[in-house]
């Protein structure tokens, strides 16, 4: 039976944390003691160096030779079977989508263990709760969260291959990623050179944009007073770019203009009966019934129609390209095509992004979008529909040219995918392609390297009892013992520069607490009792199923564009009402 001193001493240990968090809202919100560039500051410290210290502390003071792997199994258990659902719901209906399967994955299975759950749940259960909720965390930085960085790069190499080679991909057998590249995250245009070798088959290389190479360069040459914005800086909870200053990524024209018909023609051998369309650069294909040229793919990737400036070439070919095409000059008889590409959904960030990612939603959800456009279920799904820009005019997406046909083929995404399934390359070269990404995104993660440093720590340190030297630790303890109160003060001021708590509108978000604390605790009451728990292990399973959302889940979905508005708003609404639902199942269970 809880009793009320049960009760107050939960509070003393969350109470705390909400403290700080209201400080530093009102230190923004109302008092103006910060400013936007000042928070972004102190975002930076919190994102490398105190959360990452912090998690080291937590691992490294754990034994891992007891770790509980019943526990440990229930927790993996909730996440296969959340997953295995949402596999089966995406392939089967018509509302499912890769997108929203990671939404919810995260919304049900991925809790803000590390902040809010190790002293909620000590406070609750003594210290032992706390060791489990440390097993947790190394689980989710090493196992979980590198599983969702895979599936956003996943489908961030979808969409380059769709929208670059829709006809083309299933003959793709290598790519190559520049050094420079670091995600497919889409925010940035990139440019895929595809030569066609010996064997008939593409040979891709992937590369940032000569536009966004000179863009940056300029960037670098003007300084801030040029009236530029400055270049992101990759750093936060999960490498996701923080932005100091204002903000702005234009959209990109994208000069898809592969020439299937010579591709076809070259792997049959009649390239010799085909002449190569002279006009086959950037946004200009050629209407043989008309003789002038017509845009292939008049609008960019986001919407915007093509610069009067520059429809004729792409920001990669140019005219001096097209010269030397058009008079003939290849390379070994290898034909080789530039593309742009640039996500369909990219953010326009006009009010800085200087907290956790965050900022003016009405404009990072894309161009003319509003969060009430969230309102009916499934709208966002990610897909190529026709949507308004601010002018009226409809959001065209990807547009193919045809040989001989000056008509041209919008792609729907269900009626595409009913009639005629994309091809993809093989298996195995997507997951090589995958791999090189999310490694790159790991390696330039701090709370990576906290992670596995802590975890190799505990290791030597419990199996021959070796102590850490009293100045290392010391050092260490000055910074992790702020981490878990800049954490919240972080988070305060992120939801301080927000527009509004609920940026989703009514309904979904009503959905994603739904999602948040009735489905992710009942999936992890299943699979603990499937799994054996019993007493207060399954107790404390539960709980820690109904802590507020993830602060890094929300940084992965709003550096990649996918439902960041319902990551922001189970981040920020969950952390005001997760306190008296957590304090509900504490009550409840303990009858």
């Amino acid at each position: 039976m809880i009793k009320i001193s049960d009760l107050y001493h939960v509070l003393t240990a969350v109470v705390p944390l909400y403290v700080a968090m209201i400080l530093a809202y009102g230190s923004v919100k109302w008092w103006k003691i910060f400013t936007p560039d000042q928070c972004s500051g102190i975002n930076r410290f919190v994102a490398l160096f105190a959360v990452p210290l912090l998690s080291f502390h937590f691992i490294s003071t754990n034994n891992p030779y007891t770790m509980n792997y019943r526990f440990i199994a229930a927790d993996a258990l909730q996440k296969v079977i959340v997953l295995v659902v949402l596999a089966i719901w995406s392939r089967t209906s018509s509302r499912g989508s890769l997108e929203w399967s990671i939404t919810l994955f995260s919304l049900s299975t991925l809790p803000n263990t590390l902040v809010m759950g190790i002293p909620l749940l000590k406070g609750m259960y003594g210290e032992f709760s706390g060791s489990l909720m440390v097993q947790i965390v190394v689980l989710q930085c090493i196992i979980w969260y590198t599983l969702m960085l895979f599936l956003f790069e996943y489908r961030g190499a979808r969409m380059l291959i769709a929208e670059q080679f829709p006809d083309t991909a299933g003959s793709i057998i290598s790519f190559k990623v520049d050094s420079d590249v670091i995600s497919l995250d889409g925010k940035e245009p990139l440019e895929t050179q595809a030569e066609i070798g010996e064997d008939g088959k593409l040979h891709v290389t992937v590369r940032k944009s000569a536009s966004s190479r000179s863009e940056i360069f300029s960037r670098r040459s003007h300084g801030p007073n040029s009236g530029l914005s400055l270049t992101p800086r990759p750093s936060n909870l999960t490498n996701a770019e923080i932005y100091s200053l204002q903000s702005s990524r234009n959209p990109t024209p994208r000069g898809s203009s592969f020439n299937h018909t010579d591709f076809y023609s070259m792997v049959n051998g009649k390239a010799a009966n085909l002449s190569p369309r002279q006009s086959n650069f950037g946004n200009l294909g050629f209407d043989e019934e008309r003789g002038n040229g017509v845009y292939g793919q008049g609008n960019s990737g986001s919407g915007y129609p093509a610069p009067a400036g520059a429809g004729l070439f792409s920001p990669v070919t140019g005219p001096a390209s097209a010269k030397k095409k058009g008079n003939g000059i290849e390379s070994g008889g290898k034909d080789l095509h530039m593309f742009v590409w640039s996500s369909s959904a990219s953010p326009v960030s006009e009010g800085g992004i200087h907290v956790f990612k965050g900022g003016d939603y009405g404009h990072e959800l894309g161009v003319g979008a509003h969060p009430k456009d969230y309102d009916d279920f499934g709208r966002e799904e990610f897909s190529f529909d026709n949507r308004q820009n601010p002018n009226g005019n409809d959001k065209e997406g990807p547009v193919l040219s045809k040989l001989g046909s000056s008509s041209t083929t919008e792609l729907h995404p269900k009626a595409a995918m009913e009639t005629k399934p994309a091809a993809m390359p093989p298996a195995s070269v997507m997951t090589r392609l995958i791999l090189i990404m999310v490694w790159r995104k790991l390696i330039r993660n701090p709370n990576t390297y906290s992670s596995l440093i802590g975890l190799t720590w505990s290791l030597v340190s419990y199996r021959w009892h070796i102590v850490m030297p009293a100045i290392i630790a010391k050092s260490i303890s000055i910074l992790s013992d702020a981490g878990l109160g800049m954490a919240m003060f972080s988070l305060g001021l992120f939801m301080a520069l927000q527009p509004r708590i609920i940026a989703c509108g009514k309904t979904i978000a009503s959905f994603s607490m739904a999602v948040r604390f009735l489905t992710g605790p009942a999936v992890m009451a299943a699979a603990s009792i499937a799994v054996g728990l019993r007493g207060v292990l399954l107790h404390v399973a539960i709980v820690q199923a109904a802590l507020p959302q993830g602060i890094v889940p929300f940084v992965f979905a709003k550096e990649y564009n996918v439902h960041p508005d319902i990551l922001s708003t189970g981040v920020i609404f969950g952390m005001l009402i997760a306190l008296p639902i957590t304090m509900v199942y504490y009550i409840l269970l303990g009858l």
